[in-house]
């Protein structure tokens, strides 16, 4: 018998989920109230479907073994993880993950895709078993970026993250227990400060956006790919490694070339930024971008899986 998902909340990121379950073989049960859901999470998955073909079904797989249901307690019945999607509203979250622990079993684990918010304050109003209820923050497009940051609160136990752990790596995730909670978790933390940069470089006129994504793209996006911040720093030190580097380079960071607050949100930066991005999309649809990004991601992850093949243990080294 399949393993099951139970999806609530059916927006860009629970599709993801949706796809990326039903491309390891699971079956998935799904709830979203708005008017349409279904129909657009199908053609979701069957836009998200060539990119996973080529990428490896599990056996079994098939859009087919998606339900739609009505009401949160048909969405939890036979649930082996339930993935909660909704708005990134702390009080809508906090509501509906009371509800989803008042009816799931409560072995079931309930993860939150949330990207910003702490599982502590996730729990505080579940009553019946709220330590299953942990942060499970995926990374769009969820169907073929396996990273996903667990983190557990102040009722979670071991055991209970151990669970969570095992089952996202059924699904092909690469789970990261981050060790404490904090807000934005490890990579929205990392990535905001480099979105808040990148602003102000556009404010101040210093570089447009298409030429901000070259300098990712062709120059720090190429090594993070294969090694992340640190090991890149790492090699910069020469022979003597990460020692050699900060202290050749360590003084260079208290001079004031970044800024951490963001720019306000003028009219004129927000006109820059869409112009931007507009001229870098160049009339092609959302959808053939996306299309375009899931044929890169899936011959990069190829490139990644051969030259760090020991990520499969990841989770087992943090």
């Amino acid at each position: 018998m399949s393993p099951q998902l139970s999806v609530v909340g059916t927006g860009v990121i629970g599709n993801g989920w949706i796809a990326r379950a039903l491309a390891q073989g699971w079956d998935v049960v799904a709830f979203d109230p708005a008017a349409g859901a279904e129909a657009r999470t199908r053609a979701f998955v069957d836009n998200a479907w060539e990119s996973l073909t080529r990428l490896g079904l599990a056996e079994g797989a098939d859009p087919a073994r998606l339900t739609f249901v009505d009401n949160l307690e048909a969405v939890v019945e036979g649930a082996d993880l339930i993935q909660e999607n909704v708005p990134e509203r702390l009080e809508l979250k906090r509501e509906i993950l009371a509800r989803l622990d008042a009816v799931a079993a409560p072995e079931t684990i309930i993860g939150s895709s949330t990207s910003g918010f702490k599982p502590s304050d996730l729990q505080q109003d579940c009553t019946r078993s709220p330590g299953r209820v942990i942060v499970a923050h995926p990374f769009n497009p969820v169907y073929l970026l396996p990273l996903v940051e667990l983190v557990g609160g102040s009722v979670t136990v071991p055991a209970e993250i151990d669970t969570a752990r095992d089952l996202y790596q059924t699904l092909a995730m690469r789970p990261l227990v981050v060790r404490r909670e904090i807000e934005g978790h490890i990579a929205d933390r990392l990535m905001e400060a480099l979105w808040r940069e990148a602003l102000h470089l556009v404010n101040d006129g210093v570089a447009t956006t298409e030429e901000i994504d070259a300098a990712v793209v062709y120059g720090c996006g190429l090594r993070w790919s294969l090694m992340g911040t640190f090991l890149t720093f790492h090699l910069a030190g020469g022979d003597q490694g990460m020692r050699h580097m900060l202290e050749q380079f360590g003084p260079a960071l208290k001079l004031p070339w970044t800024r951490l607050e963001a720019p306000a949100l003028t009219d004129e930066l927000i006109d820059r930024v869409v112009k931007g991005c507009e001229f870098q999309a160049a009339g092609r649809p959302v959808a053939e971008l996306d299309r375009r990004r899931d044929d890169f991601l899936v011959e990069l992850l190829a490139l990644v899986q051969k030259y760090w093949p020991e990520a499969e243990g990841l989770e087992g080294r943090i």
